[in-house]
């Protein structure tokens, strides 16, 4: 028996969206988050945390879903998120989201057990709003000293929000999201280091993230929420340009290191611990359940907080961040004259053509970013001080941000060049010139694909509204800067509609890169086209391989 609602079913499906949209909007949001960070620490990364702790617990999600697994149910699937989250949760706020997620499954899952010995469904919107003040509660259990003006108050105002919106799940929803909003505005008057700053509470703005990301996707209403203070519904403090502390020379009063770890460890042993790291330092967040814990704390002496984990049970994965550093601004170490590029690829011809030009390579299947961990991992792996990352697809943009900033953390100086498409990562490693400085070869490269219009030729899956009218299933699409520009029945002859309308704006060289499904002679077809048509123009032909596009296409 599931739970019911607008949605048809609450199902294992819904939580996979919600995971996904919220993580792309978190990797957007990031940034900004990062520099409304001033508390508990102003060390600028509570958005970049927020964003490992979600990609974890998308991931755990994902990994349900397969072609031979059967599609999970609400509470197998919110548990892989809550657990995922929990095993990856970054930071004090990416702690705090790990129990907000957790306090959400197992009251959904109550919710469904009791549906299903009642005989009869739940209101979605009202079992949403359970699992919301469950979340809540929980989240402020966790942390041993509750402040008001943080993450904390917004997830409450929330939930008080939902509790009396009714049954029905979009009322629902749309309540919480707004009073988050209005939640988060007002932190300023109650926190007043956030006063001061002139910013609002960082772990609450990622918190609207989330509830906004829940908004899309149970009514398909974008938020009204905007990263800029003027379009907002409420008047919101403007962010400050970099993180608090970038540059400071002075470091921060409080604690020395940041501790985190998970801890195998019995339910009787955690008042104990809690005391005893309580008496050590400040920030004190533990959450988890079922023997599994995630430990947070703020302390002068790091290895005694570690110490009082083993003598509650067995701490592992011991993250130790030196505060006063961040806080510093200590200046990364002058990098060496190596440089290396790190690249992802969406097809096996792909990775061979950037290998060849020098790229390492990250290669990801179809419809799949590669993760934060497998970028940071490539870019230590070139073995370089200075590094270029072309990410290639818009989607993963936001990974590769956070991954640039994981590596520059240990001294690797890392640029991303906003590359889209696979032909503007082609096109950017076509002016890359080592011996330049390292500023130099980023501008030129950054020129290059910037200066590349993309397309592509997919096929339409199924009816679908589009910028071009409505598509059927196993209609041609030309895609022109990722938009859907024109539909067609024949590759061919859409293809060439495509370059035509690309090379409008003019042009002196197309790419052309042909995918596993490309029909045979589909590219040379298109070839021809244009050197009877378009005598100043060269083309260049190359097998890529990639699955989900038949055909990619650049104009230069």
């Amino acid at each position: 028996m599931g739970v019911q609602g607008l949605l048809g079913e609450l199902d294992g499906s819904a939580v996979r969206r919600w995971a996904r949209v919220a993580l792309d909007q978190m990797g957007r949001a990031r940034e900004e988050i990062d520099a409304l960070n001033v508390y508990p620490v102003p060390d600028g990364d509570t958005g970049t945390n927020l964003f490992l702790t979600l990609e974890s617990g998308t991931d755990a999600v994902d990994a349900l879903f397969g072609r031979d697994l059967p599609e999970p149910d609400l509470s197998t699937a919110f548990r892989a998120l809550a657990h995922g989250a929990l095993m990856g949760a970054r930071g004090n706020s990416g702690v705090i989201l790990s129990q907000l997620l957790r306090g959400m499954a197992e009251r959904l899952a109550a919710e469904e057990a009791a549906a299903s010995e009642a005989g009869r469904p739940v209101p979605a919107g009202l079992a949403l709003a359970h699992a919301l003040r469950t979340a809540s509660d929980a989240a402020y259990a966790a942390v041993a000293r509750p402040v008001e003006g943080t993450m904390l108050t917004v997830a409450r105002a929330a939930a008080e929000a939902a509790a009396g919106a009714g049954e029905e799940i979009r009322p629902v929803v749309r309540a919480a999201a707004m009073a988050a909003r209005v939640a988060l505005a007002r932190t300023p008057e109650q926190l007043d280091v956030l006063r001061r700053a002139g910013v609002v509470d960082a772990g609450g703005r990622g918190l609207t993230v989330l509830l906004d990301a829940l908004l899309a996707v149970v009514t398909g209403e974008r938020s009204a929420y905007r990263i800029h203070p003027h379009q907002a519904p409420m008047p919101v403090p403007v962010p400050f340009a970099g993180p608090v502390g970038a540059g400071h020379e002075e470091v921060s009063a409080g604690p020395g290191f940041e501790v985190i770890y998970l801890l195998d460890a019995p339910d009787d042993a955690l008042p104990a611990l809690r005391e005893r790291l309580g008496g050590l330092g400040d920030s004190l967040v533990v959450v988890g359940g079922e023997g599994l814990w995630n430990v947070h704390v703020h302390v002068d002496d790091a290895g005694a907080a570690v110490e009082a984990g083993i003598a509650a049970g067995r701490p592992h994965r011991i993250r130790i961040t030196h505060l006063e550093r961040v806080l510093a601004g200590t200046a990364a170490p002058e990098p060496a004259p190596t440089r290396g590029i790190v690249a992802v690829a969406h097809g096996d011809g792909l990775a061979t053509l950037f290998a060849e030009n020098g790229a390492h390579i990250v290669q990801a299947g179809p419809g799949r970013r590669p993760s934060t961990s497998v970028l940071v991992d490539a870019i230590r792996h070139t073995d370089a001080r200075e590094v270029v990352l072309l990410p290639n697809d818009a989607d993963c943009h936001a990974v590769a941000g956070v991954a640039a900033q994981q590596a520059q953390a240990e001294g690797i100086r890392v640029q991303v060049i906003p590359t889209k498409a696979a032909v503007q990562g082609l096109a950017a490693l076509a002016v890359h010139e080592p011996g330049r400085r390292f500023d130099q070869d980023v501008v030129g490269m950054t020129s290059a694909a910037g200066a590349t219009r993309y397309g592509a030729l997919t096929i339409a899956v199924r009816e679908a509204w589009t910028m071009a009218g409505v598509c059927q299933a196993g209609d041609v699409l030309g895609v022109i800067e990722g938009d859907i520009a024109v539909i067609g029945h024949d590759q061919r002859e859409t293809g060439t509609v495509v370059v035509d309308r690309m090379l409008a704006g003019g042009g002196e060289l197309v790419t052309l890169v042909t995918g596993s499904a490309c029909p045979v002679g589909l590219a040379a077809s298109i070839e021809r086209h244009l050197r009877a048509t378009r005598l100043g123009v060269d083309v260049m032909i190359f097998e890529g391989g990639q699955e989900v596009y038949p055909l990619l296409i650049g104009v230069e």
